[in-house]
């Protein structure tokens, strides 16, 4: 294992939130996925919390910003703690991160508004989507929400 100057390598610690939008046409749900990596990656809209933000409020920013889509949070899906190696110069860095994921029904937007950290946002019906997402975190968190969609009771109401 490659070690940092001081013999140890560095953890940094972060807290990001992000969402999964949707919307109903007649009996199926939509979801947003977005496009990173130069192409490679499907996921969710997500990013860190900024200073005196709450998690709701960082995953409607985020989605908003990610996905071009403006999105009212309806309940918590989840929250998924993850670990992943980066490299700064030549120091190795493990990067413990935390994602709430939440619910957010569509209000406006088009996702051809997406910001220029994503390669491209579109929608998808839910079960594509689940098929489709890169990371098996993702795809557990679009298994809830999707639970949550079809067995949820006044999800339109809120």
């Amino acid at each position: 294992m490659e070690k940092g100057h001081s013999g140890k390598i560095k953890t940094v610690f972060e807290i990001s939130a992000g969402g999964v939008i949707f919307k109903k046409r007649g009996e199926e749900f939509f979801v947003v996925l977005i496009l990173t990596k130069n192409g490679s990656v499907w996921t969710l809209p997500k990013g860190l919390i900024e200073k005196g933000e709450d998690p709701e409020t960082a995953a409607t920013r985020e989605v908003k910003e990610e996905t071009g889509c403006l999105g009212k949070v309806i309940n918590l899906i989840d929250k998924i703690d993850i670990w992943f190696y980066s490299r700064e110069n030549s120091n190795k860095i493990r990067h413990h991160k935390l994602i709430y994921y939440y619910l957010m029904k569509y209000i406006e937007g088009d996702t051809k508004d997406h910001d220029y950290e994503v390669d491209d946002a579109r929608w998808f019906q839910i079960d594509r989507a689940i098929d489709m997402v890169t990371y098996k975190k993702d795809r557990q968190i679009l298994k809830k929400a999707k639970r949550m969609l079809y067995e949820g009771t006044n999800i339109y109401s809120r």
